[in-house]
């Protein structure tokens, strides 16, 4: 008799984490995300190195390498359940306020299903979100990016004008205060090149955004000046109709992030593609 309670205790105390209804022990929500209200972690996994296939269309994968962390989301009880697309909705307009962009959203039986991405800092963060009834999983994997690698792809750009109406785009370079395109912004520009190539209809707003340092009326001038140069560029080096493309400068008035810090300021100095 001792021994069946005994091994009954076992039994209960391996279902204690899912009883108690608390996170497992060492783990805690990725420096990306808050969770959805009324979850626990169930699982919790830190890798130092390892590698996740994202899904980043119906038939293609993008292997992404690095930090990965993989976290089982559980709802408590006597929780109203959200539905899967309210989660990953929430995820995508998380990861679009830090200026990262959705890559592929999908259903799959009854799943919700977003591929997000974030470059900044030079590094680069991919994740993965998947949610059904009451439970959802995030895998995220950082990588250290290349200094030359382009933040969007024409595919990636055309995705979030869709969604959104518009891209930010991270990969055009300046020298401070000034309006000269830097070399290192080609890519970026061939990708832009591609996206209005690919869709003839499409008309855009270049749209130039600075941060807070120095003056106002200095900033909207410097925002006006490097959006002209990115058609002028795109106009004259990529034969892209000039039709399709208007000059705007917002200057400091829109910001994506807060001036106080210097990351901040950085996802704030940025080249908006706003469809008309």
């Amino acid at each position: 008799m001792k021994k069946i309670v005994v091994f009954f205790l076992l039994i209960l105390a391996g279902f204690m984490p899912v009883v108690a209804q608390e996170d497992v022990e060492g783990s805690k929500d990725p420096a990306l995300f808050t969770r959805m209200p009324g979850f626990y972690i169930y699982r919790y996994d830190d890798l130092q190195f390892d590698k996740y296939e994202f899904p980043v269309s119906s038939e293609k994968t993008q292997a992404v390498e690095g930090h990965s962390i993989f976290i089982i989301y559980w709802l408590k009880d006597n929780v109203q359940q959200p539905s899967a697309l309210q989660i990953i909705r929430n995820y995508s307009n998380a990861m679009k306020k830090i200026g990262g962009q959705l890559i592929y959203e999908y259903e799959d039986g009854g799943s919700q299903n977003i591929v997000l991405k974030l470059v900044k800092d030079k590094k680069e963060t991919w994740a993965y979100v998947y949610a059904a009834g009451n439970t959802y999983n995030i895998n995220i994997i950082e990588k250290e990016a290349m200094g030359q690698d382009v933040v969007a792809d024409a595919s990636s750009m055309a995705s979030s004008i869709k969604e959104t109406g518009k891209v930010a785009v991270y990969g055009i370079y300046f020298d401070t205060g000034k309006s000269t395109l830097k070399p290192e912004s080609q890519p970026t520009l061939q990708e832009i090149a591609k996206l209005l190539k690919n869709d003839l209809s499409l008309k855009l707003f270049v749209v130039g955004h600075t941060d807070n340092t120095g003056t106002f009326d200095a900033n909207i001038k410097l925002s006006l000046d490097r959006a002209t140069t990115v058609v002028n560029a795109l106009v004259s080096q990529y034969q892209v109709n000039s039709a399709s493309l208007k000059a705007c400068g917002d200057g400091p008035t829109a910001p994506v992030a807060s001036n106080g810090t210097e990351e901040g300021k950085a996802l704030n100095r940025r080249v908006e593609l706003v469809k008309q």
